[in-house]
């Protein structure tokens, strides 16, 4: 959580908040010119709601008029003569958000920390890359299904080995196999893991939900986890020792994640794994984090 504002901030791609694709694909097959032309051209055209817009909706629904708990800032790869239709959408879709980089082509990540973001949403993987390298939880919206942006409870799900701890764990998964990496678990149970990329957010999550009373809670989280016993004990005992508050734990196995997620009734899902991702974003926003040897280019080809 920000510090000097005391608020959630949340930085967002055009791209994830609204459906860009007709526009994106005259970016790539036409060039920026005649991108920008299409967008002035159609900037009284509002733009649908994208993959991530039910969460962010959610997300500043937690808002009231005596607290401010959450920001949205728009980061964009648009000029800002382009982004008049991104603006003219948010209006339109009645979102208060009021701050925005538009970086004309480059690469808005490094605005991520001098908004004093908490979270990084975008389509473009390498601008991901980049938040998460210089601290940033972050993860890239893939195209798919979003959650209608409805009222009820908030609902974030995340993975747990590289995304809300360190990979240490699942580099012996990885390299020596199911057995040892039980056996290292099991042996290392009274240690807390490492805090992955998702730790801060996940911690500001839990700030937000000691201002509620437990039983009308509007954010209810969720742990989605390949771990099962004798490997669930150094979870447990990691997220008690952070003081970090999870609603919900699942241990799978193994087991496919996607009719769980479904169940438990997700927003948005986060997962370092594709294998994960793809399904689960049939179903709902997802985003992929790309950290930890899952991602390293021995792992991925």
């Amino acid at each position: 959580m920000n510090t000097q504002s005391g608020k959630l901030v949340i930085g967002i791609s055009s791209r994830a908040l609204f459906d860009l694709e007709a526009s994106h694909a005259v970016f790539e097959t036409q060039g920026r010119e005649a991108y920008c032309s299409y967008q002035i051209e159609h900037e009284e055209d509002v733009l649908e709601p994208g993959v991530a817009f039910g969460l962010v909706r959610k997300l500043l629904a937690l808002n009231d008029a005596g607290r401010e708990r959450v920001e949205v800032i728009l980061l964009s790869r648009n000029s800002a003569d382009t982004g008049l239709r991104v603006f003219n959408s948010i209006a339109h879709h009645d979102l208060p958000i009021t701050r925005a980089a538009f970086t004309s082509g480059d690469s808005p990540w490094r605005y991520v920390s001098a908004f004093g973001a908490d979270l990084f949403l975008s389509a473009d993987p390498d601008d991901v890359r980049a938040a998460l390298a210089a601290g940033c939880a972050a993860a890239t919206i893939v195209p798919g299904h979003s959650r209608a942006a409805g009222e009820g409870v908030l609902k974030i799900a995340f993975d747990g080995d590289a995304v809300l701890f360190s990979d240490e764990a699942e580099r012996i998964f990885k390299q020596h196999g199911l057995a040892a990496f039980t056996e290292a678990e099991s042996a290392a149970a009274g240690r807390p893991l490492p805090g992955g990329p998702f730790k801060a957010f996940l911690e500001a999550l839990t700030h937000i939900q000691t201002e509620f009373d437990p039983a009308d809670c509007p954010i209810r989280t969720a742990l989605v986890t390949s771990r099962s016993a004798p490997a669930h004990e150094r979870v447990i005992r990691t997220l008690r020792a952070w003081h970090i508050r999870i609603d919900e734990a699942l241990f799978l196995g193994g087991m496919a994640k996607a009719q769980f997620l479904q169940a438990f009734g997700a927003d948005i899902f986060f997962d370092d794994q594709a294998t994960h991702i793809g399904p689960a974003a049939s179903l709902m926003a997802a985003g992929h984090v790309p950290h930890g040897v899952a991602n390293e280019p021995s792992a991925t080809g």
